[in-house]
């Protein structure tokens, strides 16, 4: 298909313009730069969503072998990450694209359109390019804003309605969209504007009109999370688990299915569904049973050992109502975390998968189940004669109770699609680091939480009790009130002391620098990954689970814009 290309007929007004010196300033210059990465990009299997450290690794290596001034290295950044999302891009239907235009390419002493609180509201005067670049794009489906500001533009991503983004501005903000644009794995070319005076700027018009119709007949299949999600949660419905299940005939199988129905946030089996349809050729086809099946198998597990996990620690409530084994007794309770894990493996194994696949999926979940048991019995172990436990310790912990559910659920559904080694490999890696991260943040959650069943108050390993030991461990007053916590022996003063003694030392940063550590490892993990479905939707993943805090980065939006701005909520509707 050949779509018409429109030349604009608008003639920008002469004006005044600062050159901005790391950019290069002369067309065949910046052209070079382009044909000469993309030369670059062919001679190596590169799949996005590129990475900070993989970004800067190939920006380093290209500005050496092309013997660049270090001056354009930014710009070569933001260049290059543009062109590894190119072809992917070009896959995405033209309805499904957002152009961001900054409004700033406005001839400003000139300019009589108004704004709101989307951005500027083009009155068509002609005057500048903005006016033919819109009509252009919107003809062919697009999305059009004309603002700057990343909060707004995240909204629109966070709605499922854009699957890839054309933006133009300055290269300070393009750098510091990378870490948001690379989270949400969406395809995005960006082109710098050449000046960064926020004041009737000029950019490579020709540019922006190649990338606008860009285009491919393959289009591909971008995975709405938010939908899937909502659809594995239904699945979980007592019809749904009657369905695929089984009717309960017995009480024992009452209680499970009630457990299996009982609240939850479903990250496990979303991510089994999650994996299996990225790896998947045709990825708009419905979950088979099957699939179902090993998606609430994964849930069996879960269950199973918060049913175990509960009795082990002594906790009366889960998900705000009374735990089985105060409502059924712990004899019941056991047997019924028992029954469900033994669910789990008759589900798996009802499959209708090929021997290798089936072999490959009951060796994840059986070395799974192994190792949070080893998690769990050195917690116990230590429970019986509590000590202070080193922060390596707690994370080593950590990494085999938490970071199996993980890998067991991802590896289930890679396997059903007949993922090679290699991705379970990388699955293996990713997951441990996801797991631990995910953990952490829990203790993080536990800081600010006045539950009975944190794990300050319930005396459990806890990673902020072990950096306070650590760092009052020259300050044996101090460490004294740490020692009582971690042997069992704290009053509800000393607890309020050693949160006093958290705050003044830090240890919520401290947490907080350690789980971005474990999310960084997690991604950089997807390096090796060849498949940029699952790469990206992994990506993804860690960008749901952990909650990204977008700011505004362009002060000429700031200052305009700050009064009357909608909330994130009322933009995303």
């Amino acid at each position: 298909m050949q779509l018409p290309i429109v030349i604009p007929r608008a003639v920008p007004l002469q004006r005044e313009r600062k050159p901005q010196d790391n950019i290069p300033q002369t067309l065949p210059e910046r052209e070079a730069v382009r044909s000469g990465i993309r030369t670059f990009l062919q001679a190596r299997n590169v799949v996005p969503p590129l990475s900070m450290e993989e970004l800067r690794s190939l920006t380093t290596e290209f500005v050496s072998q092309r013997q660049l001034d270090e001056k354009y290295t930014d710009y070569v950044g933001v260049i290059l990450s543009s062109e590894v999302w190119r072809d992917q891009l070009a896959t995405v239907p033209f309805e499904k694209r957002l152009l961001l235009l900054p409004k700033c390419m406005r001839v400003e002493a000139h300019c009589p359109a108004p704004f709101d609180e989307f951005g500027l509201l083009c009155k068509q005067c002609g005057q500048c390019s903005i006016q033919d670049l819109q009509e252009e794009a919107e003809r062919l489906g697009y999305a059009v804003l004309v603002a700057e500001g990343s909060a707004l533009v995240m909204a629109i991503i966070e709605t499922g309605k854009i699957e890839a983004i054309i933006g133009v501005s300055c290269l300070s903000v393009l750098e510091k969209a990378h870490p948001y644009m690379e989270a949400a794995a969406i395809p995005g070319v960006a082109i710098p504007l050449l000046q960064d005076d926020c004041k009737d700027v000029t950019v490579d018009l020709d540019w922006i009109w190649e990338v606008i119709h860009l285009h491919s007949d393959d289009q591909t299949f971008r995975l709405n999370l938010d939908e899937l999600r909502s659809e594995v949660q239904t699945w979980f419905e007592n019809d749904s688990l009657r369905r695929l299940m089984g009717p309960a005939k017995t009480e024992t199988a009452k209680l499970a299915l009630d457990a299996l129905a009982q609240a939850g946030k479903r990250w496990r089996p979303f991510l089994t569904v999650c994996a299996w349809k990225a790896l998947l050729e045709g990825q708009d086809q419905p979950a088979p049973d099957d699939l179902k099946k090993l998606a609430i198998a994964v849930e069996c597990f879960h269950k199973a050992s918060l049913i175990h996990d509960d009795i082990e620690d002594d906790d009366d409530f889960r998900y705000g109502e009374a735990t089985l084994h105060v409502t059924h007794g712990i004899g019941v309770a056991i047997n019924v975390g028992d029954y469900l894990i033994g669910e789990g493996y008759r589900l798996i194994g009802e499959c209708k998968s090929a021997g290798s696949q089936m072999a490959s999926m009951l060796l994840a979940a059986s070395m799974g189940h192994r190792t949070l048991c080893l998690g769990q019995g050195a917690e116990l172990i230590w429970a019986q004669n509590p000590q202070p436990l080193a922060m390596t310790q707690v994370l080593d912990i950590f990494r085999q109770k938490t970071a199996p559910a993980f890998e067991v659920a991802l590896q289930l559904g890679a396997h059903y699609a007949g993922a090679d080694e290699e991705t379970s490999e990388v699955i293996a890696r990713y997951s441990e680091a996801l797991g631990i991260a995910y953990q952490i943040r829990d203790d993080l959650h536990d800081m600010d939480s006045d539950d009975e069943s944190d794990d300050l108050k319930a005396m459990r390993p806890s990673l902020p009790l072990a950096i306070l030991g650590e760092r009052t461990k020259a300050k044996p007053d101090e460490y004294h009130i740490v020692e009582k916590a971690w042997r069992r022996e704290a009053s509800d003063d000393d607890l309020a002391e050693i949160r006093r003694l958290m705050e003044q030392y830090e240890v919520r940063k401290r947490c907080q620098i350690l789980q971005e550590s474990y999310k960084e490892e997690a991604i950089r993990a997807l390096t090796a990954l060849d498949n940029p479905s699952l790469k990206g939707l992994l990506r993804r993943v860690i960008s749901k689970i952990f909650t990204i805090e977008v700011q505004g980065w362009c002060s000429e939006f700031e200052s305009r814009n700050v009064a009357g701005r909608p909330t994130l909520a009322e933009v995303a509707r």
